[in-house]
């Protein structure tokens, strides 16, 4: 394994704890590692970048995708998730994932969440875009993702795990052969610990969430920088498919200079019979998919975006007044207070809605255990491409991700994935190895992401964001070059350098990927060309900071390690 020897700018760490295993994030699948790896006798440690429950997951308002009502089974679970992943998914890495899946959800009911259930106390399942049956567990009508935080962080306070919060994770440790020796982090506020520090561990597992926030608009709460997939591309670990992001075509329209986190309006209400019209009223997606408005996600997308074009509109509409005053307030309550929290009520207009940016379905690359290319570190949830979800995830199916890989995760750390002898991490290094980006670079970020790399991308616009992003990463090489000088180390510096990182690597792939796939939309390349680009694009960072980008020869994963043994599915 070689390393890039790249780390961010920051001071050395000033306090450390040790562990076996450190777990950075705190959604479903974070927390269930932790969970899992705490039961089997581990000394865990979870941190997370804000609060315990303020991650992505808490979040989801739709619900989760298994196999668990009547008639359902498995195989058709399957053949949905291939059907919308657009012939890009690892088949047996869903395989994995629809049969282990009804079982890990009663495992997450056992451990105190409480999903909503019918009156003879079965499950309550809805059908969301992409789903054939109804399959879709949800809590709290929408509020499924806050109903499962709850429930996991509990379960970690109550058996007293350490925990800790209001830290950005910097950089992964390594010991001198590249294994994975834990991980330095920033503590923001007041604590047991504050400022640079380190966790000493011989097992990382990454559970950082998305990178919504490259983009202007998104679903993903500030949170969401890209750090996981950063860090491991600093730590020379393999990323893959992150041209595949998914923009929830159903977003609350702030108006055209809304930036940041923007309000969901979940595909459960089009699961529950919503319909997609425009400003005259006409379903435009009927006669585009047999599903109409429940196609899934990437062709709704484009659905609305190509109406929005033809009519030079900024938005379309959700209409669900038919659903009248009480079953908006039973089924869906959390996205009725947003609604009308901005002047809107759904039960007697239609919601202006607008494609954002909502999921990233690549990321870093896994085997069926969760481990990366680099020894000792994992990847799970949004932050890992396990290969689930292809070139466009099937709606409620990440939660299912998460909770699947998470406890695969735990238990191949403890059969086998602590080495005998302690990884004694490399000395910090004196010298910066990382110019850092300003603040104000964020936004500069955003704006070219959102104009060239949105929903609908060219070769023209992809050219156009690759060149201002390399300028951006050339001035702050340059100036670090010739006088030392980098802006200032702190959480927003961190932040805007990730968000470059990863910007970097989706605009080279998408670049790359001369064809409209799933939710990877070429307006040169409108059609879907198999025989060249049925195959996933993997980028590595090399020690010049130049990107690697080479492809797979199919669509199944090889091995992350050069010397593990194939693996039983």
């Amino acid at each position: 394994m070689t390393t890039t020897g790249i780390r961010l700018h920051a001071p050395a760490p000033g306090w450390s704890i040790a562990a076996d295993v450190v777990v950075v994030g705190s959604g479903v699948a974070g927390l269930t590692a932790a969970l899992r790896c705490e039961a089997a006798g581990l000394r865990t440690v979870v941190v997370t970048k804000a609060r315990l429950d303020d991650g992505s997951t808490r979040w989801a308002q739709g619900g989760i995708a298994a196999a668990l009502g009547e008639g359902d089974t498995p195989e058709q679970h399957l053949e949905d998730t291939l059907v919308a992943g657009a012939g890009v998914c690892d088949e047996d890495a869903v395989r994995l994932l629809v049969t282990e899946g009804p079982d890990a959800v009663r495992r997450l009911i056992e451990t105190g969440a409480r999903f909503d259930e019918s009156s003879e106390g079965e499950l309550e399942l809805t059908r969301e875009g992409g789903h054939h049956r109804r399959r879709i567990a949800h809590a709290g009508g929408d509020a499924t993702g806050a109903e499962i935080s709850r429930a996991l962080v509990e379960a970690v306070r109550a058996r007293g795990m350490r925990t800790v919060e209001n830290a950005l994770v910097l950089d992964l440790l390594t010991d001198a052969e590249g294994r994975t020796a834990g991980v330095t982090l920033h503590v923001m506020g007041e604590g047991q610990h504050d400022g640079v520090g380190a966790v000493h561990a011989p097992a990382v597992v990454l559970a950082t969430g998305g990178m919504g926030q490259v983009f202007s608009a998104t679903t993903n709460p500030s949170v969401s920088t890209g750090d996981g997939v950063a860090l491991a591309l600093r730590a020379g670990a393999e990323v893959s498919d992150l041209e595949f992001v998914q923009f929830h075509p159903t977003v609350l329209f702030l108006g055209p200079d809304a930036e940041g986190q923007q309000p969901l309006v979940s595909e459960a209400v089009r699961g529950e019979g919503a319909h997609l019209i425009d400003a005259d009223g006409v379903r435009f997606m009927v006669g585009q998919h047999e599903l109409a408005e429940l196609a899934p996600r990437d062709i709704v997308a484009k659905g609305i975006t190509r109406r929005m074009l033809e009519q030079d509109a900024e938005h379309m509409y959700l209409d669900a007044r038919h659903f009248g005053a009480e079953m908006w307030e039973h089924r869906f309550p959390t996205i009725l207070a947003a609604c009308r929290a901005h002047g809107i009520d759904p039960v007697t207009d239609p919601i202006p809605v607008a494609p954002a940016a909502h999921y990233a379905s690549g990321g870093v690359r896994t085997d069926s255990h969760g481990r990366t290319t680099v020894p000792g570190l994992y990847a799970c949830g949004e932050v890992a491409c396990t290969g689930v979800h292809g070139a466009n995830r099937l709606a409620s199916n990440s939660l299912l991700e998460g909770l699947v890989y998470a406890e695969r995760i735990a238990a191949d750390i403890a059969a086998n994935g602590l080495p005998a002898r302690v990884p004694q991490p490399v000395p910090h290094p004196e010298i910066p190895e990382h110019p850092l980006q300003t603040p104000q670079a964020r936004f500069t970020i955003q704006r070219i992401m959102t104009g060239g790399a949105g929903v609908l991308r060219s070769a023209g616009s992809l050219a156009k964001a690759a060149d201002q992003l390399q300028r951006l990463h050339t001035d702050a090489r340059e100036a670090l070059a010739e006088n030392g000088e980098t802006a200032e180390a702190g959480v927003d510096t961190w932040e805007a350098t990730n968000l470059l990182c990863v910007a970097r690597v989706l605009v080279a792939a998408a670049l790359l990927r001369e064809e409209t796939r799933g939710c990877h939309w070429r307006e040169d390349r409108p059609e879907r060309d198999d025989a060249a680009w049925r195959r996933h694009i993997v980028v590595t960072l090399n020690p010049d900071r130049t990107l690697a980008v080479h492809t797979t020869d199919t669509t199944d994963f090889p091995p992350t390690l050069p010397t593990q043994a194939p693996q039983e599915q």
